[in-house]
């Protein structure tokens, strides 16, 4: 596979057009969490409950995870130019779904063709990417790209805040048709047709179980924190029966002579537990987001463009974590940087155990300000250093397995997350109930915006300072769980990074250890 050969300035306009439709989706992501309160709120929003909220963004995340092995054959099939334009067709006529969607379950449905559409978006975009730079430029490049991860997480908060401010709700999801057009505009002036000599198979089979599995393990989970037990059958069927379908995809896959995720790449220690690393941080960063965007515009009662602006020191330390850990990994290794970098991630979830309704603002955002330099400093490198170590030829696959593996992490964590926060509210919201009228009881239950919003009407002010005490209380639970999954992530790496050197000395060149090197701390 030779790339195409491209003058410089074209290289470059390229890259810029790539960076536009990696920014769109990273742009949704923040968008979305920065209207979870408004579109749980009974008056202004659509009087969404928590576990609505986890699939408008669970099903967005369940539908990207699981499609982009499949999108990655159709762009060796039918070009990656055209698949990149089709994600974005599709993307922009979902957003504009979404915006008018009249009720949760339509939202919900919506996000998940937003998912489709990222799922084609991403594997052409990276696709395109490697076709176009070879050699040094290469990495430089994907560093580059990178950064507008860090742009979207800056940028879209606040554009959130301010059109929530001025706009409903559907305002953040038509924000993406300007940015598609741009894009699209972009990409058929600009990007060749790159298309894979090598035709992969789509795998019907694959993205069938894999859709299945992950959506019945989600549900079980999610369903978990609407009840009040885990014995029900609606509870532990689906979570079993999405293990089951999860493994016999697996199994479907080994099996195949060209999977569109390929499990055995998973199988390399330095690979297979780089990505589990990977997977286990976006968990982690999802299920803490979570609960992050309740906590700012319900218990602190910012309006949300003061919740835009306050998360801005986590984006900015992400846009610039990212290339001062790629510059840390050139002088020390890749183990020395991201080992101890993913685990101060892990101890700044840890801290919002200390937060409280009255926490002075200062103090949190100088925790989030080294929890997004941290975040940085082990993303960007670590995906590097995975996607370097496979050959060009390999690349696909090896980018489908790591996408895969990440937005995996980060739909179990949105299910786990808010299905913590809703257990132990509905658990610590109960003493302040006794002697409620019924009706008021039931929707105090619900959450915390619905105990606030009843306690308004009804006038129980006191109801509305219990709903945030027990909120607080479930977000000091949910930090300890959360910070106990970064930290075990921070030990698989640490793993993963010091066997390097084994397999390589072995003979073991399936997953080349150069981009490894010198990488154990």
């Amino acid at each position: 596979m030779t790339p195409f050969t491209l003058s410089k300035s074209r290289q470059q306009l390229v890259l810029a057009v790539l960076m536009v439709c990696s920014l769109l989706i990273w742009l949704d992501n923040t968008v979305l969490s920065t209207a979870l309160e408004t579109l749980a709120d009974p008056v202004r929003g659509l009087n969404a409950g928590p576990a609505e909220l986890q699939w408008a963004t669970g099903s967005y995340t369940l539908a990207f995870a699981t499609l982009m092995f499949t999108a990655g054959a159709l762009g060796d099939r039918f070009g990656h130019r055209t698949v990149l334009a089709a994600g974005l067709v599709v993307f922009a006529a979902s957003s504009v779904w979404a915006a008018f969607a009249g009720d949760a379950g339509q939202l919900i449905a919506a996000r998940a063709a937003m998912g489709v559409g990222s799922a084609l978006i991403m594997p052409a975009d990276l696709a395109i990417l490697m076709w176009t730079f070879t050699g040094p430029a290469r990495s430089t490049a994907v560093a580059v790209s990178s950064t507008s991860a860090g742009v979207g997480m800056a940028v879209g908060p606040v554009l959130a805040g301010v059109l929530l401010g001025h706009f409903w709700w559907g305002s953040v999801f038509l924000v993406n048709v300007p940015v598609v057009a741009l894009a699209l505009i972009g990409v058929v002036l600009l990007v060749p047709d790159f298309r894979s000599p090598v035709v992969r198979p789509l795998d019907p089979a694959g993205m069938l179980l894999s859709i299945s599995g992950l959506a019945a393990l989600a549900y079980g989970l999610i369903r978990s924190g609407q009840v009040t037990s885990w014995g029900r059958t609606d509870v532990w069927a689906p979570i079993v029966v999405g293990v089951i379908l999860l493994a016999v995809f697996v199994r479907v896959e080994l099996r195949s002579e060209e999977p569109g995720f390929d499990p055995r790449l998973l199988t390399q220690r330095a690979f297979g537990g780089g990505n589990l690393a990977l997977g286990l941080l976006l968990f982690a960063i999802s299920a803490i987001t979570f609960f992050h965007a309740f906590y700012l515009q319900g218990a602190r009662g910012y309006s949300p463009v003061e919740a835009g602006l306050a998360g801005l020191p986590t984006a900015l330390g992400a846009l610039l974590g990212a290339p001062a850990g790629a510059r840390l990994v050139r002088r020390w290794s890749l183990g020395r940087v991201a080992v101890p970098a993913l685990t101060v991630a892990a101890l700044t979830m840890g801290a919002y155990g200390l937060f409280g309704p009255s926490t002075p603002l200062a103090g949190i955002e100088v925790l989030l300000l080294v929890q997004g330099l941290s975040i940085g400093m082990v993303l960007g490198p670590v995906t590097a250093a995975l996607i370097s170590a496979l050959p060009l030829e390999r690349a696909g696959a090896g980018s489908a397995v790591t996408n895969t593996v990440r937005q995996t992490g980060s739909v179990i964590g949105i299910a786990v997350g808010g299905t913590i926060m809703s257990i132990v509210y509905r658990r610590a919201i109960e003493p302040s109930l006794h002697g409620v009228p019924h009706p008021v009881r039931d929707q105090a239950r619900v959450s915390a915006e619905q105990a606030r919003h009843v306690a308004t009407t009804s006038h129980r002010p006191a109801l509305g300072y219990a709903a945030d005490d027990a909120f607080v209380h479930s977000l000091h639970v949910g930090a300890v769980w959360i910070m106990s999954v970064g930290l075990v992530a921070a030990a698989v790496l640490l793993v993963a990074l010091r066997a390097v050197r084994a397999p390589a000395a072995a003979g073991d060149e399936t997953v080349p250890a150069r981009a490894f090197e010198d990488a154990a701390p």
